[in-house]
């Protein structure tokens, strides 16, 4: 998908159902960046000490900040992280994964079940390529998200790690977002690569040469797409009436595609707020009808 618009550049078995292992912990995170502060401190509870699984070793009583936490859940992929982060929010890992259910749904996620916050084998803990790849899109539009999963190395109050997701280093303009692996699920990986002003995330599902197959498809897409965003300050003329655009929408275009426009003045026209729209701007490929904006005229 192409992160701002979501807009699907290819895909292959996108709705199958399968285990995703720990990029479960992208639901988690962005769970807790966006209603906790991160600068809280919490005691760490005795649930979430010994957690099955990677661990950065929290110890019962341990005194820690949220954002510590939060870097230790998708920089090291601890789930004793993600079992002190879901008690802190919800009260239990099992309140927790109601939240998780219901902010999925918010999202826009159709095929998906969590039942932890970590990944953890579970038979009705399942997500499909296209519901995980909306969920990395929505928190990958958050500033704070971003940061966490982009940082190679990070030195916190408490505690400081070391990225395991190498997909930082092995694609150009990669910018996270987390691995995940267990035997059920096999190998998984989402990835996000910026260039030239566009932005690609990627998800495999169960995929041996996750590293390899991702940067195939994020260089394709780059190869095949562009991102054309119409600069809102340029001038049409409609009638003889000077117009802009009202909302200058970034869309998706083939790489190949040659843009021309057409401006097809309205029969019945109306106000936006205290702007008259007027007027449509057809934006082409050849003959092909990309996509359409309103033109509203000034003075």
């Amino acid at each position: 998908m192409e992160l701002s618009t979501g807009t699907v550049l290819t895909s292959n078995n996108a709705d199958a159902k399968l285990p995703m292992a720990s990029t479960t912990k992208i639901l988690t995170a962005i769970i807790i960046i966006e209603d906790c502060n991160l600068d809280n401190v919490i005691t760490v509870p005795l649930a979430a000490v010994g957690v099955e699984g990677s661990s950065i070793y929290l110890k019962k009583d341990e005194q820690i900040d949220i954002r510590d936490l939060l870097y230790g859940l998708m920089l090291r992929s601890g789930n004793d992280c993600a079992t002190a982060l879901a008690i802190y929010h919800s009260g239990s890992v099992e309140k927790f994964a109601e939240v998780m259910n219901d902010r999925a749904k918010k999202i826009g996620v159709q095929n998906s079940n969590f039942k932890n916050p970590s990944g953890l084998p579970d038979n009705e803990h399942y997500t499909t390529a296209r519901d995980l790849c909306k969920i990395a899109c929505y928190a990958m539009n958050n500033s704070d998200f971003k940061q966490i999963v982009s940082t190679t190395n990070y030195s916190g109050k408490y505690r400081s790690f070391a990225n395991k997701n190498k997909m930082l280093h092995k694609c150009e303009g990669a910018n996270g977002v987390k691995t995940g692996y267990t035997l059920k699920a096999g190998r998984c990986l989402v990835s996000s690569a910026e260039r030239k002003g566009m932005d690609v995330v990627c998800v495999v599902l169960n995929c041996p040469d996750m590293y390899e197959r991702s940067c195939t498809i994020i260089d394709n897409c780059f190869r095949d797409f562009k991102l054309l965003k119409l600069n809102e300050n340029s001038i049409f003329m409609c009638n003889n009436i000077l117009c802009k655009i009202l909302n200058c929408q970034s869309k998706v275009i083939n790489n190949t595609a040659k843009i021309n426009f057409k401006i097809k003045p309205l029969q019945e026209e109306y106000f936006v707020g205290n702007k008259k729209v007027i007027a449509e701007l057809e934006i082409y490929s050849e003959n092909n009808l990309l996509f359409t904006e309103k033109l509203y005229s000034i003075k």
